[in-house]
């Protein structure tokens, strides 16, 4: 897969097969969509181009208000990947741009910029400025500019909706089951491991401190029975997310123990997959307790890994 950082650097001699979204998360829903992609570009023997934005639309379009992802850029590039498209293309998103109008997205972006021969998008898909433009909007222009436009049904689990916003809540809910069941892979945690106050070393559960990138979103605090890969490595562990109250500990860390590893790992990166969760955190009545309820996650986690 190609990566572009702007549209003005894509380039192909080769039809093209184009979808368009934000695809935060990359999720079961999404998945099917780039099957479809894939699948068209075969077809007419082409390839196939993803156009999402950096950074999510929400952030530009809504300032005033928290916008958190489901994906960083690199994990979303990472996932979309993996599915075997040709081209991902990751375009600025700005004010200016948020401007154009349904008619100058198609001529402009679809038409000139990328020479789009068939375009396949999701469910009730809107853009454009104040979202004019629709799946009647594109057939009908489609046929006029000389591209065909493919609608994908919406996807479902459980006879509801897949979407990037019912997983976000089900992680703020702490049903990660429910969450990595939407997105077809275990949630995921990227980040540098950086200095804390190292409490968790001196009662016997040493943990790493992840510093991840902001706007990632973590879940609801608690404890997770997680699995790391660190230096290509997998390793089984659990994780803390919330402000350690049994230490008097104030503010919001994520925190991963990872088991039979005795390694200085400072300053590297590690990523987290967040299998299922264990607890709500709670503050304990002193160490001796918390250590005890630690040893007891550490043997519920180990249980609940043994099958991955």
């Amino acid at each position: 897969m190609k990566i572009y950082n702007n549209i003005n650097q894509f380039r192909t001699d080769k039809p093209l097969v184009v979808t368009v979204g934000t695809f935060d998360g990359v999720h079961n829903g999404h998945r099917k969509i780039v099957q479809n992609l894939k699948n068209a570009a075969a077809e007419i023997g082409g390839e196939s181009a993803i156009l999402t934005f950096t950074p999510h639309p929400r952030t530009v379009l809504f300032p005033d208000s928290e916008q958190v992802c489901l994906t960083t850029n690199d994990e979303k590039a990472e996932l979309l990947g993996s599915t075997g498209i040709d081209h991902l293309i990751v375009h600025p998103f700005t004010r200016e741009f948020s401007l154009l109008s349904s008619s100058e997205f198609i001529n402009d972006i679809l038409v000139k910029s990328l020479n789009t021969k068939y375009l396949v998008v999701g469910f009730d898909h809107h853009f454009g400025k104040d979202r004019q433009g629709n799946f009647s909007s594109l057939k009908e222009t489609g046929r006029e500019l000389g591209f065909d436009v493919e609608e994908i049904s919406v996807e479902e689990s459980d006879n509801h909706k897949i979407s990037s916003t019912r997983i976000r809540q089900s992680l703020l809910d702490g049903n990660v089951v429910l969450a990595n069941d939407l997105l077809g892979y275990r949630y995921m945690i990227t980040g540098t491991v950086v200095k804390g106050k190292q409490l968790g070393r001196t009662i016997g559960f040493p943990t790493a401190n992840i510093f991840h990138e902001s706007g990632k979103l973590i879940p609801k605090d608690g404890v997770y029975a997680v699995s790391i890969v660190h230096s290509g490595q997998a390793y089984k562990g659990m994780m803390n997310i919330g402000n350690r109250p049994t230490v008097n500990g104030t503010d919001r860390s994520v925190e991963v123990n990872i088991f039979d590893f005795n390694k200085d790992i400072y300053g590297e990166k590690i990523r987290v997959h967040i299998v299922d969760r264990l607890r709500d955190e709670q503050k304990f009545s002193g160490v001796d307790a918390l250590k005890t309820q630690l040893h007891e996650d550490g043997v519920n986690a180990r249980e609940i890994l043994k099958s991955i």
